[in-house]
């Protein structure tokens, strides 16, 4: 007998039969150790929620606090009211515009898959973004709308119809054209906002329809587009994971 029928008996002989109940318990246990290791070194929400803020390039809350003090500085000068909506509508739009590039980059770079393996969930991800950004837009909106109703002879009413509320409708414009089913990119929700804002100029423009609807409706339709608001928002938490180029829960490529 050779060397190799002898390795090939010896082979044989020490077959070992897998026995895939044991298999799959040692897999589980496992995990299970893993997960007790790892789960003392896991980052709490607050601090997943520092960590998003620090990844955030502040250049797009800078540019915004530039067009709010621009316009807030311009005004003045500025002589007529229909000029005046004229520039806070289309300040408004801009204003949203801004916050595009840093809310959507991980689409643009194409590192949701990346994401999405982390311990946080991709609507985790998506709602600590959303989050940082509503608080510091609130808070710059809010400063600015102060700071301009004592500075200025325009009233706080004035601001909600002709600032805040082409803004509200401009971000669920965003929100609704960058988390639709379809295929659209950034391109296509600036042009939206675009067109938003133009029609918003002609409405304004048009003093027999713009006279007409009183400060209570104005508040209406201030309520619908902040219902609209959420209800985009809930989509985008909520579809996140169908943005993806591999499905979250198969492997079918879109």
């Amino acid at each position: 007998m050779n060397l190799e029928e002898k390795l090939k008996a010896y082979k044989e002989s020490r077959q070992i039969i897998p026995d895939e109940q044991k298999i799959t318990e040692t897999i589980r246990k496992s995990i299970e150790t893993y997960c007790f290791v790892e789960q003392g070194r896991l980052l709490t929400y607050w601090e997943f929620l520092w960590a998003q803020l620090w990844l955030i390039r502040k250049r797009w809350w800078l540019y915004q606090i530039l067009l709010l003090f621009l316009l807030w500085a311009a005004l003045p000068s500025v002589q007529g009211e229909q000029l005046i909506q004229r520039i806070l509508g289309v300040a408004a739009s801009l204003f949203i515009i801004l916050i595009i590039p840093e809310l959507w980059k991980s689409q643009t770079y194409r590192s949701m898959e990346i994401e999405a393996t982390s311990y946080y969930s991709l609507r985790q991800i998506y709602a600590a973004r959303i989050l940082l950004f509503g608080i510091v837009d609130i808070v710059l909106i809010t400063l600015f709308c102060t700071i301009t109703t004592i500075t200025m002879n325009i009233f706080l009413s004035q601001l909600l119809v002709q600032f805040v509320f082409p803004m509200m409708v401009t971000t669920a414009i965003c929100f609704g054209i960058l988390c639709s089913k379809y295929s659209f990119g950034e391109t296509t929700a600036v042009i939206m906002c675009i067109a938003w804002s133009a029609i918003w100029l002609i409405l304004i423009l048009n003093g027999k329809i713009y006279t007409r609807i009183t400060f209570p409706l104005w508040i209406v339709f201030i309520g619908i587009a902040i219902i609209f608001l959420v209800f985009t928002i809930y989509r985008t938490l909520h579809y996140c994971n169908s943005f993806l180029e591999v499905s979250a829960h198969g492997f079918g490529i879109r």
